[in-house]
């Protein structure tokens, strides 16, 4: 029998199960890229950005003899860490310019030995076998650095800001890196990132010091870290191998360059070109850490203090500008020489050293 309504009944009742479903399943919203930081325009009045660098410091001095107390440094009659320390940020500051700044927020230190990945601790027996050559170095050599952090709560304070960076202080044979990187978007820094702590929404080093050693190694370690940071911003961090590789293939450089890769220019590489070199090449070295070589070289070693205003001032060249060997005097000459000045210049900020100092200022 018909429906006094004929076939409109039918009609309404498939429009409202037609409105239910489309309420049920809403149709998908496109995707929106994320949206990238405006870089500022290339300007010369943009000012230096000074960084202030948090650090908490954590110094491994395992007492080595419980009835006297004395410790492994005293022992050694190895290097006061606190006084490396000190001189360390002095050196910072000043070839800065002022521009990079560390202040230590919490100083740790603990009457242990790390432990390596694999959870061996040395203990003062088997420390000074290794010392002694009565007995090889443990391996795996490396430490632990999950466990060294997680213990020490440093993500969560890196995240909330409380510190923004981590010292280790240690001795030979403890499996430190130089630098190590971590959290969201860690990329190369003298080693591999630590891909464990991604989860951490900022970035942040680690350093790897030796009280064993001087201030002059812990600016090498400085250095690495910050070839490091500013091939990267450059998109340069092969260019970096290639020019640290024994028999280069080439064996010199394109003629067309980045601004770091023309800075980090050393005679081998770039005859008749180079600029202020790596922190293991100076302009003239033959070979890694050959800082006191007399040979003559041409370099615009002198016109990198003009920056962005080249003069093309360039001067012959050698090992007495550097300081005669002297590691200090090498790595605190190569480090016055990055730019710190006002402006941006082809994306990049003039001043260097805050991405040097502040990996979050790397854009990925």
């Amino acid at each position: 029998m018909n429906s006094p309504f004929g076939k409109s009944k039918f009609s309404l009742l498939d429009a409202l199960l037609k409105l239910f479903n489309n309420l049920k399943s809403p149709a998908p919203r496109p995707v929106v890229p994320p949206v990238r930081p405006t870089v500022p325009p290339d300007n010369t009045t943009e000012p230096v950005q000074i960084v202030t660098t948090r650090v908490l410091l954590v110094i491994y001095n395992p007492v080595m003899d419980p009835a006297s107390g004395v410790k492994l440094s005293q022992l050694m009659q190895w290097q006061r860490p606190d006084d490396l320390v000190n001189a360390y940020i002095q050196d910072i500051q000043e070839t800065s310019g002022g521009a990079a700044r560390y202040q230590i927020v919490q100083r740790v230190e603990l009457n242990e030995f790390p432990a390596k990945t694999d959870g061996y601790r040395y203990d003062p027996h088997s420390y000074m076998d290794v010392l002694k050559n009565v007995q090889p170095p443990h391996q795996p050599e490396g430490v632990d650095y999950q466990a060294i952090l997680t213990g020490l709560n440093v993500l969560p304070r890196i995240a909330t800001r409380e510190i923004e960076e981590v010292w280790l202080f240690a001795f030979p044979q403890a499996g430190l890196y130089e630098s190590i990187m971590g959290g969201a978007g860690a990329f190369w820094c003298n080693s591999m990132p630590m891909t464990w702590a991604s989860g951490c929404n900022r970035r942040f080093i680690v350093m790897g010091f030796s009280y064993e050693r001087g201030v002059g190694e812990m600016l090498e370690s400085f250095g690495h870290r910050s070839e490091s940071l500013v091939s990267k911003v450059f998109d340069c961090q092969d260019f970096v191998a290639w020019a640290y590789k024994q028999g280069r293939v080439p064996a010199t450089i394109a003629p067309t360059l980045n601004l770091f890769q023309q800075f980090i220019s050393f005679d081998q590489i770039a005859p008749g070109k180079a600029g202020v070199g790596t922190i293991h090449y100076a302009p003239n070295s033959d070979r890694d850490y050959d800082w006191n070589n007399p040979r003559q070289v041409l370099s615009n070693c002198y016109d990198w203090y003009n920056f962005p205003g080249f003069q093309n001032d360039i001067r012959s060249v050698n090992a007495d500008e550097w300081g005669l060997g002297d590691i200090r005097a090498h790595h605190k000459w190569w480090l016055m020489h990055l730019p710190k000045v006002s402006g941006r210049t082809g994306g990049v900020a003039n001043n260097w050293w805050q991405y040097m100092m502040d990996p979050n200022l790397v854009d990925l």
